[in-house]
């Protein structure tokens, strides 16, 4: 059997806390524990007010679906651009969800859930401007252009 020296034990009773301040306990010695370092007494609590939800995306605005116009409930790839008049002092711009609903976008017309709205309306395209929160809380700014589907694509 293997003899453990003196500074072994005492060491090891230090590694596990049962040696008080003065030394090792004296045998038949209770070790007295404060009310403090008990597991029921400590409440360990968090609170997640003003915490961002880390299951969630990070989105620019915080609002709630009743808020939001049909155009900024869908994703831009949800849309479908059918119509678009521009040689006027007020273009204009149809697109399509994928029920085949019609909505008018003309320039400064909200769409998209990401803080979209209409830039500009060229021959053929919709620039659409989006604000994103990345992971760091900064806001991206990004352009997503909606093309016109050709006579091919629609089957015309």
């Amino acid at each position: 059997m293997r003899r453990w020296g003196s500074r072994r034990i005492v060491a090891a009773s230090l590694a596990l806390g049962l040696a008080g301040a003065a030394g090792p306990l004296p045998a038949g010695a209770a070790q007295k524990v404060s009310p403090a370092t008990t597991w029921e007494q400590e409440e360990a609590r968090y609170d997640p007010q003003g915490s961002r939800d880390p299951f969630r995306p990070p989105t620019a605005g915080a609002s709630t679906d009743d808020e939001l116009t049909p155009l900024q409930r869908y994703q831009l790839g949800q849309l479908k651009l059918v119509a678009v008049i521009y040689d006027t002092r007020f273009p204009r711009a149809v697109v399509e969800d994928e029920a085949g609903l019609g909505y008018i976008l003309q320039i400064g017309t909200p769409i998209g859930p990401n803080n979209g709205a209409v830039q500009a309306i060229e021959p053929g395209r919709v620039v659409v401007r989006e604000e994103t929160t990345d992971f760091y809380g900064e806001i991206q700014a990004a352009e997503v252009i909606i093309e016109l589907a050709s006579g091919e694509e629609r089957g015309t």
